[in-house]
Parts: structure tokens; sequence; C-alpha cells
């Protein structure tokens, strides 16, 4: 089915049950006409990084179930998939190949064989600065040959993630082959993960490189455009970044908002806020979690830096039981761009204050992105991340049925739901109508979602110190959160 304009969930195949077919019995249950959309996180086999080291995009990893379960999801909501455009994992069936027979191998230009990519004398101490590292060394990995031989080869995320030479005609085969299967067993959009990184060229920092970024992602779009189905890139980065590949067509995240609510709802200061809703495209997912940390740089001249280090600094003082710790190597973590929490931790714990950070969300421009912890107003876990030591997991819990079914009770669960459900089926939040933000300086930011042929309202105002606020819908009352209650009108 095609993209919807409606909520899409990001979840794994095991944090809402134990595998796909629980996930769907779950969602039909408990979750509703909440949601239009699953975003499932990589589900085929893999061997690190929960599912982006993949080792074989021809089978779904069988403690999830199989394709006949994807399928069947896929037939109540519209689905995305990941493709990791950029890596593949050393269990692959063309690493594998190509670690036995080197230069016999059908794969032997499937990877990026680093001291084949140099010109002689190079690289120099000043190519590796250069480069745009995810990590304090040169991407690189040594392999050694079946015949005893070595090289290295380019590696930008973790070991078990060997980066791909797109340029190669074997790697093309291997896009397309992979890209039409995904449709034809369900995807809808196709996020193409870690993408910017694909291009690597001398004498750049190999991010996202122009031109040659934008060939790779017109050759995704030539192979998906006839099966009716869209990319959507991903990339954390300066809002000017995905700015410039939604001006190309594409979708994009909005990966500035998260910050910015918080923010806005610490300092009760909306004009920031309104300042980035004035300006964020329509063709775009929202978010305020995912299954990543929070985004820092992605604010960047939306906020100040006096304004993303006061946040930063709050959200570490006001996000319960978030520690800088859980941001740091100590936690298996090396990316200075994001925090580990869940976003209702981030505020708190704040039942008035979350509720408004997705109601601002749902009235931004977009459809709106919601992780599974994040539907559930899910708090930091603690014991997961001290288990296994390893930061993003603090966002990463396991809900069984029985828990879903008790989250679900809660107010704000259960208030959320009602507004999520409310939104899909609401004419007013057109994607290609009109929307008109206001912020004075009470605390008070008004946004008004009008459909194109301008029959139909909805309009949110709210006070971002007291963290109260109203929703109309053709000037009929939906919602109120007053200082004292929720009244669901």
């Amino acid at each position: 089915m095609p993209v919807k304009n409606k909520a899409m969930l990001i979840t794994y195949s095991d944090s809402m049950g134990k595998n796909i077919k629980e996930l769907q019995y779950i969602l039909d249950k408990y979750i509703g006409d909440a949601i239009g959309g699953v975003h499932l996180l990589p589900f085929f086999p893999s061997t690190g990084d929960r599912g982006f080291a993949p080792s074989d995009y021809t089978r779904v990893n069988p403690d999830f179930g199989d394709w006949e379960d994807v399928e069947e999801l896929g037939k109540k909501y519209y689905l995305m998939f990941d493709f990791m455009i950029n890596h593949i994992s050393r269990e692959s069936i063309m690493y594998q190949d190509f670690k036995e027979k080197k230069d016999a191998s059908s794969y032997k230009d499937f990877f990026i064989r680093w001291e084949k990519f140099w010109p002689k004398g190079r690289p120099t101490k000043a190519d590796i600065d250069l480069i745009y590292k995810r990590k304090d060394k040169a991407p690189i990995q040594g392999i050694t040959f079946a015949d005893g031989s070595q090289e290295h080869l380019w590696n930008t995320f973790g070991d078990e993630q060997i980066d791909i030479n797109v340029k190669s005609k074997v790697a093309q085969e291997f896009f397309k082959d992979t890209l039409q299967s995904m449709v034809k067993h369900g995807a809808d959009l196709i996020r193409l993960d870690a993408f910017a990184y694909a291009i690597k060229k001398i004498d750049t920092n190999d991010f996202f490189i122009e031109p040659e970024i934008w060939d790779l992602l017109e050759s995704v779009r030539k192979i998906l455009d006839p099966l009716h189905a869209e990319i959507l890139p991903e990339i954390y980065e300066h809002y000017t970044i995905p700015a410039k590949i939604n001006e190309y067509g594409y979708f994009t995240y909005d990966f500035v908002l998260p910050l910015v609510i918080l923010y806005t709802l610490y300092s009760g200061n909306p004009k920031q806020l309104a300042k980035w809703l004035k300006m964020s495209p329509k063709k775009q997912f929202t978010t305020l979690d995912t299954h990543d940390g929070i985004g820092v740089v992605d604010a960047r001249d939306i906020l100040t830096d006096e304004e993303i280090d006061y946040t930063s600094s709050e959200l570490y003082k006001v996000g319960a039981n978030v520690k800088r710790t859980y941001s740091s190597a100590a936690y298996n973590n090396l990316d200075i761009y994001q925090i580990n929490s869940t976003y209702y931790s981030a505020l708190g714990n704040d039942d008035k204050a979350y509720l408004l950070a997705r109601a601002i969300q749902i009235f931004a421009p977009g459809i709106p992105q919601i992780y599974y912890a994040g539907l559930l107003a899910g708090e930091n876990d603690l014991d997961l991340l001290e288990k296994t030591k390893e930061g993003r997991n603090i966002n990463r819990h396991y809900y069984s049925e029985e828990e879903v079914a008790n989250e679900v009770q809660r107010p704000i669960v259960a208030c959320l739901l009602k507004l999520l459900a409310w939104r899909n089926r609401s004419a007013a939040f057109d994607l290609q109508g009109d929307i008109q933000v206001s912020a004075t300086d009470k605390n008070e930011i008004k946004i008004i979602r009008t459909s194109t042929n301008g029959q139909d309202t909805a309009e949110l105002t709210a006070n971002v110190a007291l963290k109260t606020f109203t929703i109309k819908e053709n000037d009929k009352i939906i919602l109120i959160e007053d200082q004292t209650d929720t009244k669901d009108i």
C-alpha cells in the first residue's frame, strides 16, 4: 500500500512481544487506530548493532518469524524497512566468499580495499584527519585471506559492519535485487541507513559528497519508482542537509524537533519552536524519539549554542536518572551528538509536559513517527542499561504483552493513543495544507492546520510554561489540558 498520512510506529520485532506475530496481535488488541504504519527496525539475520549489521537480506531472522508474518503485518499497516546501503556483515556471503577466494571472488570489488583506494604514498595523516569518522582511528579493518595474505577494508562503524563499494557493478546488482525483494515482501518505504557515509572520494571528508551522493540516491529511486515505493534517507546532521535532500523530492526526517521542543518546555520560551515550525518542510516524518539517542547537532542554528548547551544541561538534570556517563565510552557510546534517554524521562516523567510535547509533534508539518517506548510513555530502563553497558539500551525496553496491557491503562498513554487516532482521521492534517504558527511573549504558541480545500481546521493553543493547552477541530473543542486535569471532550 502507498505511504499514508497516518502516524508511524518505530519498533523492533521483539520489543512489543517476542516476535512479529506477537507484535501484530498486540497492535491490534491494544493500540488500534492510533498508528497507520510501522517502521519495523532491521529484522534480518544480523551479527551486531541490534540488526544493523545484516548478514542476509533474503531471510527474516527466525527468532522473529518469517516473510509471511511480515507480509501479514503489511496488510494492515504501511511498512518501512531498513536498507544499510553503506555496509554489510562480515558473515555475509559476499565477505565470506571474498575472504576465501580473494581476487578470484565474484565479490572482489564489493568492498573498499583500503590499499587499492589510495594512490602510492597515501593516505597521509592529513588524509586520515580529514575523514568524517565515527571512531578515533582510521576507518579500517584487517582481513586475512585463505591464502594467508592480508589487506584492510574500509570500516566506518562497528567491527561487524564492513563498508560496501557502492560504485561497483556487483554492489549495484545487489542493491537492485535486495530493494526489489523488500518491496515484494511489503515495504512501502525504504529507510537508507547511514547513506551519507556511502561515497568515498579522495581529498574529501567522505561524508555526504556531492554530486555523487545525488547519483546514488537517484539510482535507488530508479529502482523503487516503478514499484511505487518511497525512499527516506537517514542522516543526523545540520538541518540544512535534510532540507537540501527534501528539495530533491525525498521524504526526510525532522530531527530538529526533539531538542527544540525540550528547549521550549524547559525554558517556557516558544519563539524558537515557532521559528522552526514556520521553516519546516511538509514532506517529512517528525520524530521526538527513535532507537538512537536524542539528537543535538541537528538543531544547531535553530537554537543558539547557548540554548543547546542549556537544553543539554537541563536534560541531564531534569531527565529522570539521566547521567552524562550514559552517553560516554563507559556505556559503549562515543557519539557526542546524541543523548541517551527516553523522551518521557527527558521530560522528568511528567505526564503534562509529555502530552504537550506529543501534541506539538502532531501539529508540526509532516507525518508523526513515534518510537514504541514513546508510545507507551516509557521511563529509562536502567536495569537493561546496567546489564548490557550499552548506552542506547536505556531506551530499548522489552515489553511483554502483559506490560503493554498495563501501560495502555495509564491515563497518559490512553490519552496519547486517542490523540494519535484523532490526528489520523482528521482532514485538517492534509500534508499539502496550510500551517500558521504564532508565538507570544507570554509563553504561548498557537498552531493552526488547514486542509488544502480550506474546509477543515485544527488548532493547538498552548502555554509552554504551564504545560496547558487546548485542541480544537473546526472550532469544536477536542481536548483541554488545564492545570488540574485532562478533559477529553
